[in-house]
Order: structure tokens, then C-alpha cells, then sequence
């Protein structure tokens, strides 16, 4: 790929992002409703997407072998119960992220152990 084709690309493609974030805002002015659907469309997404992430993160657990999938189970634990009490996404993605990382990569045997608890 040439330099003009890849700046033409990325024009495009920003162009195509610019669109979809301004296009509604374009259609539907403040003070003017969007359609019923496109509001409902707005509640029901969010969550769907969620539901869609997490499905996706855990296509690979093995349950038959290994921890039994117990890693991230703790993990999803623990990112619900964070996002239950403080409601903030970004708290709770990177609670239950850090949860995991840490039990998979064995840092709380590494932090028991320097305790000398274990």
C-alpha cells in the first residue's frame, strides 16, 4: 500500500467514525425527539454489549481442566460486586482485569508467600 493510499484510508475511515458520532446529533437537534425505537435502541444496547463482552471473554474458559475456570469466576466476581457498589464501569472493568491478572499470573501465592502466610 502507497503513502497516498493509506492516507486516503485513514480519511476514510475517519470520516466514516466522524459520521456516526455526529449523525445523530445532526438528525435529532436538542429539542427534537428521536424515534421511539432509536431511544429504546439507546436502554437496551449498552447492556447488550456487555452481555456480548463477557460471553466473548470467557469462550475460552476451560472448565474440564486446569482451574476449573475458577480464575474467572473470582474475576467476574469481583468486577459485579465493584460495579454494584460504586455503579462506575471503568472501576469495576479494571477491578475485576486486575483480579484476574493477579491470579493468573500467580501474584497472590507471590504475596502470601513474601507475608510468609503461606
Amino acid at each position: 500500500m502507497t503513502a497516498a493510499q493509506q492516507l486516503i484510508t485513514i480519511g476514510i475511515v475517519v470520516l466514516g467514525t466522524m459520521a456516526t458520532r455526529f449523525l445523530p446529533f445532526i438528525i435529532w437537534p436538542e429539542g427534537r425527539r428521536p424515534p421511539a425505537l432509536v431511544t429504546r435502541l439507546g436502554q437496551l444496547l449498552p447492556a447488550a454489549v456487555m452481555g456480548l463482552l463477557v460471553v466473548y471473554s470467557l469462550r475460552h474458559t476451560n472448565l474440564a481442566g486446569g482451574d476449573h475456570g475458577l480464575y474467572e469466576a473470582l474475576a467476574l466476581l469481583v468486577t459485579t460486586l465493584v460495579h454494584l457498589r460504586w455503579r462506575n464501569m471503568m472501576v469495576s472493568i479494571a477491578c475485576g482485569t486486575l483480579t484476574y491478572m493477579a491470579l493468573v499470573q500467580g501474584w497472590l501465592s507471590f504475596l502470601v508467600g513474601l507475608a510468609g502466610l503461606g
